[in-house]
């Protein structure tokens, strides 16, 4: 018994974590099949042992992606997880419960399972009203502003018999081609490209700047019809009118009998999947008639009458030649196998990614083994097996370096972290030019001609060390190396010269800082408004930041301990970078000066975002956490029960929406 509650508590800690990896962070390290192991062995022990049942066990919720920068809406119809299964005997399992639980006709409806980020669409009189990820099933994400840049989606519809309210599920996706064109264009601005289009639409559509997400190719497929006056009493005629009403609607859907006929969809299309310009992960079996839908009704978790059969990973057999040591921007180390070349999913693979050092133990890797690798989406497809029986009976194991393969120096671990680093950050040259990519890229300093050769051509020629360089070349300078013309040339230094008008956030995430991205270099900017009071802050000053942590404040002030990053900072001042934020010229007053204020809940007349930008704008400060220091809390709808409850024990007052409204209305009258 004590090795099941082990093992139980052991399986809920690995699927939260990855949980969170998958629909939090958008990167997921396991295969879908993998997790789905993971949680059905979880499921039989609870099933088993009883009396370890816990309501909050990832078994018992639908995972969550919901992001704190957006407004949460509750959904009206609940927005379940379908059950999953790799087998052909589950699905005629799955045949025969329903079976038994009904005594009415049905037919069965097999659907393509889109390999992207599932949306709610909700009309209310013709006209999209709003748009809602899936969060935990309740409620979700509202991502109107971004959904409405996806042509395919309609936002008005004109059509006589349209429901007065009704809710559209769909997955919003990335179409091949337009992912690859995307990917190109990355790498031509020395930008990295993105790993997959699945995890490209799932983080297009959660960022902040909808005319950023209406540049991103992204496309919609609907596949369910939700209301109380739905036009028919089938699924596939409901989906049959919302494509009448224009809505993007799967024509590959079809009808089938019995379980047979199932079968004989999935057959083909596994081995046509390919043939398709978006990716699928799988097929969805529905019941056809809604009767018999609300009949079976549903589980915690997802609906009893729908499944989904999900195609394994695309694999191949090859051999491991070597493995290569890459150095990363930040100095992670990553292993990568060198493999015998082998046709998988339509491409020639030669090599494959490890990850880490544990990743190798667990693989227990010899030079020339037989591998087996997978490529479910990934750029670089990953080794998933060793064929142990073929090893070579004189083979040598893999070996994690100790010492960076490019400088020398040795590496470490960071504790807690699965990458050993190489601390070397000022003199080893991966990591040299791989900060000078970034610090160049299209959302940092956006310096045009800047690709990954060129930035290798000026660093061999000793040209440029460090960012701070990029802003000292010459005509001359350049004159004569290979693949750089005169046009080129001035047209580089003419970009360089535009850099220096680039706003004082992106000059900030362009520094390459660790864990200060895009969103945190923003907030520290509308926080802090210069360099200089940045590099002036104590730890505790930056704490007060909106999403700054321990971690992000650690990381900051060490950056700024090291001599040769603060002459960096301070040569880029001297060449007229934007060392001051120009969000401190947006005040509307000051009625809110020395205010430290905490927004939470959901609001009436705006977003959360607005209202905090509000706030800066009559020189209020927003905090995340409620402090001793915090001078009031202005409260929306279903304020969180923790935030109000530390409010009241430290005495802190508490504004509604009006109330605030109300104070700078008193202001400016």
């Amino acid at each position: 018994m004590e090795e099941t509650a082990t093992r139980i508590k052991e399986l809920r800690g690995i699927l939260n974590r990855h949980n969170h990896l998958y629909y939090v962070l958008n990167e997921p390290v396991i295969s879908d099949q993998e997790f789905d192991h993971l949680m059905k062995e979880l499921e039989t022990l609870e099933s088993d042992f009883p009396e370890y049942y816990d309501a909050l066990s990832p078994s018992q919720r639908v995972g969550n992606d919901i992001s704190q920068e957006f407004v949460q809406r509750d959904h009206k119809f609940a927005m379940l997880s379908l059950g999953n299964t790799y087998s052909k005997e589950d699905l005629a399992d799955f045949d025969i419960r329903i079976k038994k639980l009904t005594e009415n006709q049905f037919s069965y409806i097999c659907e393509l399972k889109f390999d992207g980020v599932a949306i709610s669409l909700t009309y209310q009189n013709g006209r999209l009203a709003y748009a809602t990820t899936r969060g935990d099933g309740i409620r979700g994400d509202d991502v109107t502003n971004n959904v409405k840049t996806i042509k395919s989606i309609p936002l008005v519809i004109r059509d006589k018999g349209v429901p007065e309210y009704f809710e559209i599920r769909g997955e919003i996706l990335m179409p091949r081609d337009g992912f690859e064109k995307m990917n190109q264009e990355r790498i031509a601005n020395g930008e990295i490209a993105f790993a997959n289009p699945r995890n490209s639409a799932s983080g297009t559509i959660k960022m902040l700047n909808s005319k950023e997400v209406a540049r991103r190719p992204l496309d919609c497929y609907l596949y369910l019809l939700a209301g109380e006056k739905l036009p028919a009493n089938t699924h596939i005629e409901n989906l049959k009118h919302a494509r009448d009403w224009g809505f993007k609607v799967s024509q590959h859907m079809e009808q089938a009998s019995n379980i047979e006929s199932v079968y004989k969809y999935i057959d083909y299309w596994q081995s046509e999947k390919s043939t398709l310009p978006f990716d699928i992960d799988g097929i969805v079996i529905k019941v056809n008639e809604t009767e018999v839908q609300e009949e079976l009704g549903f589980t915690a978790k997802s609906p009893r009458w729908a499944i989904s059969y999900k195609f394994p990973a695309d694999q191949a057999e090859t051999i491991l030649d070597s493995v290569d040591f890459q150095v990363g921007r930040t100095g992670a180390i990553t292993p990568v196998a060198n493999l015998q070349a082998v046709l998988l999913a339509g491409t020639t693979v030669k090599r494959a990614s490890i990850h880490n050092e544990d990743q190798i133990q667990q693989l227990d890797l010899f030079l020339g083994d037989t591998v087996l690798i997978e490529k479910g989406g990934e750029i670089i497809p990953k080794i998933v097996g060793v064929k142990k029986d073929k090893r070579p009976i004189i083979a040598m194991q893999v070996q994690f370096i100790k010492y960076c393969p490019e400088c020398k120096t040795k590496l470490v671990k960071i504790s807690g972290k699965a990458k050993h680093y190489c601390p070397n950050a000022g003199q080893c040259p991966p990591q040299i030019k791989g900060r000078i990519e970034h610090f160049v890229s299209r959302k940092a300093m956006n310096i045009d001609g800047f690709g990954t050769e060129t930035v290798d051509l000026l660093f061999q020629q000793g040209l440029i060390r460090n960012v701070a360089d990029l802003y000292t070349l010459k005509v001359e300078d350049m004159l004569g190396l290979p693949g750089l013309g005169k046009k080129s040339i001035l047209h580089l230094l003419d970009s360089i010269q535009k850099s220096k008008i680039v706003p004082f956030q992106r000059v900030l995430f362009a520094l390459g800082i660790r864990f200060i991205g895009e969103t945190v270099a923003k907030k520290m900017a509308r926080s802090i408004f210069s360099m200089e009071e940045l590099l002036a802050s104590s730890k505790e000053r930056l704490l007060e930041i909106e999403e700054v942590g321990d971690k992000i404040a650690d990381s900051f002030l060490i950056h700024i301990s090291i001599p040769e990053n603060l002459e960096i900072i301070q040569r880029l001042t001297d060449h007229k970078l934007q060392m001051e934020s120009d969000m401190r010229n947006t005040s509307l007053s000051e009625v809110l000066k020395e205010k430290s204020i905490v927004v939470s809940g959901v609001f009436e007349s705006m977003s959360r975002n607005e209202l905090k930008q509000l706030i800066e704008h009559h020189g209020g400060k927003n905090i995340s956490s409620i402090s001793k220091n915090t001078s009031y809390i202005v409260a929306g709808k279903n304020m969180g029960p923790i935030k109000l409850e530390k409010a009241n024990n430290l005495g802190i007052k508490i504004l509604t929406e009006q109330e605030f409204l109300d104070i700078l209305e008193d202001k400016n009258s």
